[in-house]
């Protein structure tokens, strides 16, 4: 999400650097690529208006201390000016209820709320350590309601039944009493979604809060939609009580225009967002990471949160232990890494929240891409333990059949040998005094052209 305005604000706010004050004349044009910049990015009009007429008012002959720069001071006032937008810090889920608390979701079909529902059970079950009941209402789709079985299941919550021939208040009245006998901390309720807004649709949403009183009513909403995402959330919060929104498909949106504009329209703060299908694929929302995001500035605290909770700890000390008494590094050991680094959501994915990543160039994030992990891990699958542990057997014959097993072919088997090669070097560098600069030397002479420089990297 955001790659556009990314790439078009870095453009944009690299111009006023170096100048000696801001004044009107000269931040004029800056001003003006910013707000070309918000509205490509799909921002609603009233939010680019508010956005720059405060960015203008704020910078306008601001005195600029001694430790910054004039154009320093203008991208630390947008940086601000981005979070105020979308809500200045993280809103956490309120469960302080009577158990069990409920949650409702709400939202258009197809906005992923089924799935949402089961992100959130498992967030809930994994990093709040809460029991967790889901429920679908949804009598309409009874495909709806065996997919949050089958989710349930997969994220070890409980399920409770229900069936298209019975009344939506009745199934959530009877999922509440169930998980107060069975001391279940959360019930998730999964409500029917329509096409567009509609009266009944409006109608039975409310009747059905009405009757079970959520401490939590998240409104789901595609950000592919972009400003209608913020349109259908004013439509929803109008009838609803809403207390924030779930915004879902952040993977597929290259602008970001709904996560601008929807605290914005609807006063309500944007508490999760999701990225993909697997159920690990939500995150807590925080405006200040996203406006460092967005302005090129990368997201290393979501990064350390993300290897602090999906790295195998145990497995990584182990390579770690077996390089550092050099007992070298084999293509078992490289494929366990990039298992980590698929459950971690991929290499682009944390390269993306590197300070800098914006200034990569295109053909180094492709040599970067999940793809190539991909066929890196079919490559390694197709050979026997023995190559994996001693791949200079690997010659002629061995490189055709590995070729032949992972569907690359014999180029590209030779050149992950020698990617492969490049890295035991690395880790062998890293024996010994200075053994981290050495392994970083390293790594640089591995990375694609360009981009230890292009990610504002050391100079090593």
């Amino acid at each position: 999400m955001f790659e556009n305005l990314q790439e078009r604000l870095g453009k944009t706010l690299n111009n006023i650097r170096g100048r000696g004050r801001l004044t009107e004349d000269n931040i004029k044009e800056t001003l003006r690529e910013v707000r070309m910049a918000l509205l490509e990015a799909d921002v609603a009009l009233p939010v680019v208006r508010d956005f720059v007429k405060t960015v203008k008012e704020r910078a306008v002959g601001i005195e600029v201390t001694k430790s910054l720069t004039p154009g320093q001071v203008f991208v630390k006032i947008v940086q601000e000016e981005l979070e105020k937008a979308m809500g200045e810090a993280n809103e956490e889920l309120n469960l302080n209820a009577q158990p069990p608390a409920v949650v409702m979701m709400a939202g258009l079909q197809g906005a992923g709320k089924t799935t949402s529902a089961a992100k959130l059970a498992k967030f809930l079950i994994e990093r709040k350590k809460k029991s967790v009941l889901l429920v679908s209402a949804d009598v309409y789709r009874p495909a709806a309601i065996k997919q949050l079985e089958t989710l349930s299941g997969e994220v070890s919550a409980e399920f409770f039944p229900s069936d298209i021939s019975q009344n939506p208040v009745n199934i959530a009245n009877n999922a509440i009493e169930h998980a107060k006998r069975k001391f279940i901390d959360v019930v998730i309720l999964d409500t029917a979604g329509r096409l567009h807004v509609d009266t009944d649709m409006m109608d039975e949403i409310k009747a059905l809060h009405s009757a079970v009183n959520p401490v939590e009513t998240l409104f789901v909403v595609d950000a592919m939609t972009g400003q209608d995402a913020a349109n259908t959330a004013k439509a929803f919060g109008d009838a609803l009580p809403l207390t924030g929104v779930v915004l879902t498909k952040t993977d597929g949106d290259a602008r970001g225009g709904a996560a601008l504009s929807i605290r914005h329209i609807t006063g309500k703060p944007i508490k999760f967002i999701g990225s993909g299908e697997k159920v690990d694929a939500l995150e807590p929302f925080h405006p200040d990471r996203i406006a460092s995001r967005i302005l090129g500035m990368g997201d290393v605290l979501s990064l350390i949160e993300q290897v602090e909770m999906k790295v195998d700890k145990e497995q990584a000390a182990k390579v770690a232990s077996k390089v550092l008494k050099g007992n070298g590094f084999t293509l078992e050991d490289f494929a366990d890494q990039l298992k980590q680094m698929k459950n971690m959501g991929g290499m682009m994915s944390m390269l993306e929240k590197m300070p800098g990543m914006a200034n990569l160039p295109d053909a180094a994030k492709d040599q970067m891409g999940d793809k190539t992990f991909t066929q890196m891990e079919a490559i390694i699958s197709s050979m026997t333990m023995k190559e994996r542990i001693r791949p200079e057997i690997i010659k002629g014959s061995r490189k055709k059949r590995i070729a032949a097993g992972s569907g690359t072919s014999v180029q590209e088997i030779n050149k992950l040998l020698k990617q492969f090669t490049q890295m035991q070097k690395m880790m062998k560098k890293m024996k010994g005094k200075g053994g981290m600069m050495k392994m970083m030397r390293g790594m640089k002479n591995m990375l694609p052209p360009g981009m230890m420089g292009g990610m504002g990297g050391p100079k090593l």
